[in-house]
């Protein structure tokens, strides 16, 4: 099957009106993303012996190599050329970062005696990099304390990169906002297999490098591919105007929940006078609904918290610095792009409301809204990474939810059952492909997307309608200003294109941080696993301890519903006593009951055969399935 095709005609023209809209560009962001350098990795690469390459800027070359080509949207061209900095900065005096390492930024702030990380990152490997760097410039000093901004993975997932096992075992200070273990857990454990296989598509990670591929994700360059850990928090900041003194800088913390993250929080340094947003204010309109996939965010409580940190701190600060992108100097700068952020959202949710109450629907609202001239003047606003369109919409699902009320849309036909039934009414599949292919020509790639995705459906080894859907995807990533977006319909012509062959084990997600979990969490992250159908109207009732924690727990299944509590279980029920990687062992097929009792890291105390029907009860995902087709 071919591989990526050129620009159209009408992608051509369409990348040449965008250049007219763009706002002028002064240079002050590339001056911003390059202030303060100090030293850097060759191209920033890091690897793993075992994993290999974790890390690696080179394939992003051609982004130095002078003007967009029609491929690219010249706007996310330009984000891409800033997002190439990379290596470690000077903030100002004791606050330093390493960006371009990862998605995120990892801050380090230096403490009397070490060094206080803020956000390590994805994953391991890039974090330890970042962290000799830092040691390398300013000191082999320890790391005395860690704080996650928030509670996604790339702003914790790499702890294990700045930690060891003898620093956790110590009781090494990790502070986070409340709730964000919940709420780590929530999206990437319970959801993670989910969420880390539309996470391919949103960060275009199987995509080439190059011009007709990867190029950006907008808030980042891309994702690192080590492994990510969750280790949990030492202590939590519940409360607006906590003070902490952290290794002797005294840090005042903002909890900021339900903006760009469920569980997050803002802090100010007054002795250095430097502002931490967190992912709050971004060089990028953030997402209010992730296509990942995520709870949608509270535009107006985003808003207020921005207005907020504006009254709390700005006036003593001299610096603002952020988990992504490059900081902002001087009161007078961070205070104008606190503002415009602050505008940028609340303009968003009012506008959305106020369309809504006229009685448009989500899709009708998102075609219609358009930022006024003050805010669209500014690059720091656009659609990198968020997209006016689909934050419209949720807003819109916020308040109202899915449905737009039309009695239509209450009860449709799922994709393949409606598929079959367009292609009938187009006339077949060939005058269904022949009326797309018009629409091709003419440039209307968002018709020929959503009509040859019927055939696609219908039959999916019709291989006309596989070809011309990954060639409308194509045009429409080429066009898009989002990384997400790009990256999104680029990875489904790539999956259109080319067929993975099947897998005889189905790849797992998101397992690397279930052993950490403490254990009523990693008994809850079962639940979502347990299938009705199979557990039928059997019954069950089973003991656990975890033999590294010291909990101990019951299980019942009854209704098909896995539920656990704390102590003992019935007289006669079975007791299984393991460690939680053992539990995730056999619950992932990586053991089986037999193998663990006979390496003696499982203890059954009654019938192993209630253990064992009860594990075949546990779905096991699979991590490839299919979004793009059936």
């Amino acid at each position: 099957m071919e591989g990526p095709k050129e620009a159209t005609a009408a992608t051509i023209a369409a990348q040449a009106a965008v250049r007219t809209r763009l706002p002028a560009d002064d240079g002050a962001d590339f001056a911003r993303a390059e202030r303060g350098f100090i030293a850097t990795l060759p191209d920033a690469k890091i690897e793993n012996p075992e994993r290999g390459t974790v890390w690696d800027l080179s394939p992003f070359a051609f982004l130095n190599e002078g003007e967009a080509p029609p491929t690219v949207n010249p706007s996310l061209w330009r984000q891409g050329r800033l997002n190439m900095s990379h290596g470690l900065y000077k903030v100002t005096d004791g606050v330093y970062q390493v960006r371009g390492f990862d998605l995120s930024n990892v801050t380090f702030i230096e403490g009397d005696t070490g060094y206080v990380v803020i956000d390590p990152l994805t994953t391991a490997e890039p974090a330890a990099a970042a962290l000799r760097l830092m040691r390398e410039h300013r000191g082999d000093r320890p790391v005395t304390a860690v704080i996650y901004t928030h509670s996604h993975v790339d702003h914790y997932g790499g702890v294990m990169g700045v930690l060891s096992e003898a620093d956790i075992a110590a009781g090494a200070r990790i502070i986070a906002p409340e709730g964000f273990l919940i709420e780590a857990v929530s999206e990437n454990v319970l959801l993670g297999n989910v969420m880390n296989r539309r996470a391919t598509y949103m960060y275009g990670a199987l995509l080439p490098r190059g011009p007709k591929g990867h190029v950006d994700a907008g808030l980042g360059k891309a994702v690192s591919l080590g492994q990510p850990a969750l280790v949990a928090p030492t202590e939590s900041i519940s409360k607006t105007g906590t003070r902490l003194t952290i290794d002797g800088v005294e840090a005042v913390f903002q909890v900021t929940p339900g903006t760009e993250a469920p569980a997050e929080m803002n802090f100010f340094f007054p002795k250095l006078r430097a502002l931490c947003m967190a992912e709050n204010c971004t060089c990028n309109l953030h997402n209010l609904y992730t296509p990942r996939g995520a709870q949608v965010r509270d535009a107006k409580a985003w808003s207020y918290y921005i207005d907020e940190a504006l009254e709390l701190f700005a006036e003593g600060s001299e610096v603002l610095f952020a988990s992504h992108h490059w900081p902002r100097w001087g009161r007078e700068d961070a205070e104008r792009f606190l503002r415009t952020q602050r505008d940028l959202y609340k303009y968003l949710h009012d506008q959305t409301l106020r369309l809504a109450n006229h009685g448009l629907t989500p899709k009708e609202i998102a075609e219609e809204l358009a930022l006024p001239p003050s805010l669209a003047r500014e690059w720091h606003v656009r659609d990198y990474y968020g997209t006016l369109n689909h934050n419209a919409k949720a807003v819109y699902q916020r308040y109202i939810g899915w449905f737009d009320g039309n009695p239509a849309n209450l009860h449709p036909h799922p994709p393949v059952e409606a598929g079959k039934r367009y292609v009938d009414l187009a006339g077949g599949p060939d005058a269904l492909i022949a009326k797309a292919r018009a629409a091709f020509d003419a440039g209307d790639y968002r018709w020929v997307a959503e009509l040859v995705n019927h055939l696609v459906f219908a039959d999916p080894s019709n291989e006309a309608a596989r070809n011309l859907q990954a060639d409308t995807l194509e045009q429409l990533g080429y066009q898009a200003e989002s990384g997400p977006w790009r990256a999104f319909y680029l990875t489904g012509a790539q999956e259109l294109r080319f067929r993975r062959p099947p897998a005889e084990q189905p790849r797992q997600a998101a397992l690397a941080q279930l052993p950490r979990l403490p254990g009523a969490m990693l008994l809850d992250s079962l639940s979502v696993r347990l299938n009705g159908p199979r557990v039928g109207d059997r019954s069950l009732q089973l003991g656990v301890t975890f033999t590294d924690t010291g909990e101990a727990f019951r299980l019942e299944v009854e209704n098909a519903v896995l539920r656990h509590y704390a102590g003992a279980p019935p007289a006669g029920a079975p007791k299984a006593s393991l460690d939680r990687p053992t539990l995730v062992a056999l619950v992932t097929g990586a053991k089986t009951v037999d193998v663990a009792v006979a390496d003696g890291s499982l203890a059954v105390e009654g019938d192993p055969a209630s253990l064992a029907e009860f594990l075949t009860w546990l779905d096991r995902f699979d991590f490839w399935f299919e979004i793009i087709e059936p």
